[in-house]
């Protein structure tokens, strides 16, 4: 059986949907950021990045991790390329072509964009947004992702799609690094091919199904 080591509110949630859209029988090992307890090396501390036990998992000391058999792998998007291909159907590569454009998109999202949005979602999460250092490293992360975003909107013109014709693991790997940015609303806005792809994403009942679990995630530990 899969194993997922991670919690809902980390980069883990992308696993959870993939797993969700393939159909997954899958164990859930929650484990917490290090960074939101005070002591997380303590006696009593709930399994986080810093334990012992999951150090043996994942010596980067980061979330996600799955164990699939005998595999180990650490990397959420990474993790999502390897369950389309290893299970198959509509979410994976039917070409050697297409695989190429899968993994091409997904290290694009990786490169190009989500080193703006976890910037923004960081302020968020740090409730620093109202802060006048807080706005301008917002305003500095969505002048960065004009360029990213207007290719993406060239790219989504006349398509419903990112690779093909249908949904894919582009698609999920891409709509979740661009999640950490959709409090911007003016930065969609502004790109309405990228905003209707984004909500065609994100109504499917597997991403659904993730937010439903994430939602019931306690924020405070």
């Amino acid at each position: 059986m899969l194993t997922i080591y991670g919690v809902y509110r980390s980069r883990a949630s992308r696993v959870y949907w993939m797993a969700e859209e393939l159909g997954l029988e899958f164990q859930s090992v929650p484990v917490l950021q290090a960074r939101r307890l005070a002591d997380p090396l303590a006696p009593e501390a709930p399994l986080n990045t810093h334990s012992p036990d999951f150090i043996a998992v994942n010596p980067m000391a980061q979330i996600p991790s799955i164990r699939d058999g005998d595999l180990v792998m650490h990397e959420s998007l990474a993790i999502n390329l390897y369950l389309a291909r290893r299970h198959g159907g509509p979410l994976s590569g039917q070409t050697v072509e297409e695989d190429g454009l899968l993994t091409m998109w997904t290290v694009w999202a990786a490169a190009e964009v989500e080193p703006q949005t976890v910037k923004i979602v960081l302020t968020y999460d740090n409730e620093l947004e109202n802060s006048d250092g807080g706005q301008e490293t917002i305003a500095v992360a969505c002048r960065s992702l004009r360029r990213p975003l207007a290719v993406l909107e060239s790219h989504l013109a006349g398509r419903q799609w990112i690779v093909g014709d249908r949904f894919t693991v582009a698609d999920l790997n891409l709509a979740e690094v661009l999640r950490y940015a959709q409090s911007e609303e003016a930065l969609f806005d502004a790109h309405p091919n990228v905003k209707a792809w984004i909500e065609r994403c994100q109504s499917r009942p597997a991403y659904r199904a993730m937010q439903a679990t994430r939602g019931r995630e306690p924020i405070e530990i």
